[in-house]
């Protein structure tokens, strides 16, 4: 047994992030996290803590887009780690090691979660690891091991809110199948029990909050969300795992329902599958899953092509070349423009998923696609913004607060221009309150002073800001509007501002 194979592995995915993550720029997502992180709680509108905390750890000594982005790149490292301890553990030998590196590299939603800091990067390295220490506790290991199980679980769940469907699977699989036998143990209670005892305080500060992440999911599901059918949700489960290399892992679910040590390992997966189509989740959610099914599929393969070296040669050879292709669409290491030629040219030519059929939410999307817009233009965005400013009279400028239309404008100012006052009705900003700002006087970003006169008596535009980036299109051409005569209590203006989506 190589026990260095999943060293190389992980080593090999940490290089590959640490050169490829740090280019275009914050993405939005990552300044709400920051943001977050620096006012850290138990919990937030949208997103348990530990990635906010984490975000912001890297932000302490200043803007470093490299730190930010190094934390997912570890967790990455650890996925391809423990994937290939999966596959020794499954039985493969350097083949299977190798060809499931290589799929786990070749899988774009893999390489996203690992490219950008974000809540499913802790996924990557624990899913795979919970899966590891369940099987070696099937095969009787120290039942102590439970406690680990426990941890991974909490810690998991406390980055995002889609673990707790993943633990629920592995604990439908275990029902399911001769190994429930480990759920004796009384290690298995203490582990569960240390995992819940983690979520606590996140879960009571929910409850405390009124539990603002089920209205959040509930009006994602009523306008926001592309919601798909059963069929589809699937299909594009192959299409987010590369679909070229897609049968690797179909093959591991099939090899992992055929074998019984490893079957609840299988039904855990369909499991989860079942619950994101009835919960109607982004085809996203579940993908942590996956390096778990790609370690199970590189064993079989392997077993057919053991007499057959120059089978193997050419299966790798497959594998690394639809890697490299796609390698491009999560990992920003073309510059915009070539990357949306390499696109037209190369990857709508090779994809049997439609255009556009990947998006996950309504409205429009810029030729670069959502996430890599969404890495562009907020410096520029809140140096505008700063310009507008300071144009107001100083005595108008000194009762004036900025109200950002989304967490994204709200977490760009609040990061590269610190000194403006600035709050927001989305998400989180609603929950922090508009602090000492009276209403009398805001600085809109976009929108018409919400839209009627039923809140203020006048407006005039102060500024339009239109960049020539490859922004979101509903973050571009915005008009800055100065709203005076506030006719409602700011307790009213503020509760009509809430945008829990």
């Amino acid at each position: 047994m190589n026990h260095r194979a999943p060293w190389i592995a992980a080593l090999i995915t940490l290089a590959l992030h640490l050169a490829g993550n740090a280019h275009y720029g914050f993405f939005r997502d990552e300044l709400y996290f920051i943001i977050c992180g620096f006012s850290p709680q138990w919990g937030y509108v949208d997103q348990p803590p530990v990635v906010p905390l984490l975000a912001a750890l890297t932000q302490l000594g200043g803007h470093s887009l490299f730190l930010l982005r190094a934390v997912p790149a570890l967790c990455a490292a650890a996925g391809a780690f423990a994937t290939v301890l999966l596959v020794m553990e499954f039985g493969g030998g350097a083949f299977a090691q190798g060809l499931a590196t290589i799929a786990y590299l070749g899988a774009p939603v893999l390489v996203a979660f690992g490219a950008k800091a974000g809540p499913d990067e802790i996924g990557l390295a624990l899913w795979p690891l919970m899966a590891l220490w369940l099987v070696r506790l099937a095969r009787g290991a120290d039942p102590r091991g439970w406690l680990a199980v426990g941890v991974a679980g909490g810690i998991a769940c406390e980055s995002k809110y889609s673990a707790l469907f993943f633990f629920l699977a592995l604990g439908a699989g275990l029902l399911l199948t001769p190994q429930r036998r480990i759920l004796r143990s009384r290690w298995a209670v203490a582990g569960i029990a240390l995992g819940a005892l983690i979520v606590l305080p996140n879960a009571v500060w929910q409850a405390r909050n009124g539990f603002p992440m089920w209205e959040l999911l509930e009006a994602g599901q009523h306008g926001k969300n592309v919601i798909v059918g059963p069929l589809l949700y699937v299909v594009l489960e192959a299409a987010i795992t590369n679909v070229f290399l897609a049968p690797l892992w179909i093959i591991g679910v099939v090899w992992l329902l055929r074998r019984p040590r490893f079957r609840f390992l299988g039904y855990a997966y369909l499991v989860l599958i079942l619950e994101m189509i009835v919960l109607h989740g982004k085809h996203y959610y579940p993908a942590d899953v996956y390096p778990i099914v790609i370690a199970a599929g590189a064993v079989p393969i392997a077993a057919w092509t053991s007499r057959v070296p120059i089978v193997r040669v050419a299966i790798l050879a497959y594998a690394a070349v639809f890697a490299l292709i796609f390698l491009p669409v999560e990992l920003p290491i073309l510059s915009t423009s070539t990357f949306v030629a390499y696109q037209d040219a190369v990857l709508w030519h090779l994809s049997p998923v439609p255009h556009g059929a990947l998006q996950t939410e309504h409205g429009a999307v810029p030729a670069i696609g959502s996430d890599y817009a969404d890495m562009h233009g907020w410096p520029e965005f809140a140096s505008a913004v700063r310009r507008a400013y300071d144009s107001l009279p100083a005595a108008e400028r000194a009762r004036t607060v900025i109200f950002a239309l989304d967490y994204g404008q709200a977490s760009a100012i609040r990061f590269f221009e610190p000194t403006i006052p600035v709050i927001s009705g989305h998400n989180q900003y609603w929950l922090w309150g508009y602090g000492n700002a009276r209403g009398n006087d805001l600085l809109e970003l976009g929108g018409s002073c919400w839209k009627d006169e039923r809140y203020y008596a006048r407006s005039r535009p102060i500024a339009h800001y239109v960049t020539p980036l490859p922004v979101m299109p509903y973050e571009n051409g915005l008009t800055f509007l100065a709203c005076h005569g506030l006719r409602v209590p700011i307790r009213t203006l503020w509760n009509d501002s809430r945008s829990y989506i």
